[in-house]
């Protein structure tokens, strides 16, 4: 099953970096791809990153991550128009990180995401995790077992 979860900025908020990254990373390793309002400071990325190669291991795959940021694409503003500017200077001082929109989701189920000036496509795999193992037929092995470790019947 695919789960995704909105994450308000306002519940990063007051965290500090560690907490925001411990939050999404938790998040990720709980197969959700989570949808955050905002985005993380260059260095909550790269540390977020960092610490996300440090704990791969058979289970945990890893992320993928993409931060969009409205400025870009089709619809933006030309850079060179001087209100356009001092609006987008206003809107970083007061809104600050929450502008754009981060998306972080484990590997084992985010394939690839792909952003061009118009949509942001996002490929997923299902989840291996928790599944029963099929044999060449489509078929149950038989392998697996109840809570009292006694072999189910297929």
């Amino acid at each position: 099953m695919l789960t995704l979860e909105f994450l308000p900025y306002a519940e990063i908020e007051n965290l500090s970096s560690v907490g925001r990254i411990r939050k999404l990373l938790t998040m990720a390793k709980d197969d959700k791809i989570v949808l955050l309002q905002g985005r993380l400071k260059k260095e909550e990325e790269a540390e977020l990153i960092k610490t996300t190669m440090e704990e791969i291991n058979k289970d945990f795959k890893g992320i993928e991550l993409a931060v969009i940021y409205p400025e870009e694409g089709a619809g933006s503003v030309a850079a060179n128009n001087a209100v356009a500017s001092l609006k987008k200077m206003f809107v970083n001082y007061f809104l600050g990180d929450r502008i754009g929109f981060t998306i972080v989701g484990p590997a084992n189920i985010v394939k690839d995401i792909k952003k061009d000036p118009n949509k942001i496509q996002l490929f997923t795999e299902e989840s291996k995790n928790g599944k029963k193992k099929k044999n060449g037929n489509g078929k149950s092995n038989g392998n697996s077992k109840n809570k009292n470790g006694n072999n189910n019947k297929d």
